[in-house]
């Protein structure tokens, strides 16, 4: 197999390993209070691997049939060269999305989305609830009945519906799919390396779940400090900056620009 393909895939893998689907809802469910049930992350986590593999396996090999006729057509020195500006395009857009998130950080905008909701009040609802019990909300509810009632047939759900959710906004995952259909890998070798790909999304989720189970909560510190981080950072100025790079890499080693 070609290793700088694989050394870009395994880039874009990890880069998709930080999605709302791949890791935000795991570490929402890794944060539930009460003991953590691995059987019922591993059936979210292996659900939307899953529901990857077999989407991105469609459509590479979907495309068998046209395959001959369109590596013509994408090795054609017009085609690298419109993949080259893209890539460079794709590059320094990234940072005028860096920029404007900066500005709008600064200039003071709405807070992070809270993955906890059972994760305290604001002070002005505190005073307003001083005496009584907080009640957890509807979405901390569904998270104690999931983690610990009934099948994880809820869970697969989940996984589901966010991960066809945020498919077509996945750029990394689709740049995988578009450098795989490229290549000169056959049917067998294409599925072989998906599934590497899919795992490696699920790989940190993993790595937390095991985290989670040997240190209890004194882990949930570092949950929450990377739910927040990936909240508040320029995630996806990086991803399209990092996509962009890959593409016009690819471009340039095949128009031999580059050794």
């Amino acid at each position: 197999m070609d290793l700088p393909l694989l050394g870009s895939l395994a880039v874009l893998a990890l880069i998709d390993s930080t999605s709302f689907g791949t890791l935000l809802i795991p570490i929402w469910l890794l944060l539930h209070p009460g003991r953590i049930r691995p059987g019922r992350i591993l059936v979210f986590l292996g659900t939307v691997a899953a529901f990857y593999f077999a989407v991105g396996v469609a459509i590479a090999l979907g495309a068998d049939a046209y395959l001959p006729q369109l590596r013509r057509i994408l090795d054609t020195p017009a085609a690298l060269w419109t993949q080259l500006v893209l890539g460079v395009a794709l590059f320094f857009w990234s940072f005028r999305m860096d920029k404007k998130k900066s500005a709008a950080g600064s200039s003071g905008g709405r807070p992070p989305l809270d993955l906890d909701p059972a994760a305290g009040r604001q002070p002005a609802d505190a005073g307003r609830t001083a005496g009584r019990p907080q009640q957890p909300s509807r979405m901390a509810r569904w998270r104690e009945r999931a983690m610990t009632d009934g099948n994880a047939a809820s869970l697969a759900g989940l996984a589901l519906t966010a991960a066809a959710a945020e498919v077509t906004t996945m750029l990394p995952y689709l740049a995988a799919i578009g450098l795989l259909t490229t290549s000169a890998l056959a049917a067998p070798q294409i599925a072989l390396v998906m599934g590497g790909y899919c795992l490696l999304m699920i790989a940190p989720a993993l790595v937390l779940l095991m985290l989670r189970l040997t240190a209890g909560h004194r882990i949930e510190p570092l949950l929450r400090r990377i739910s927040d981080w990936m909240a508040k950072s320029n995630a996806v100025a990086w991803i399209v900056g990092i996509v962009g790079f890959l593409l016009a890499r690819d471009a340039a080693v095949r128009l031999d620009l580059i050794g």
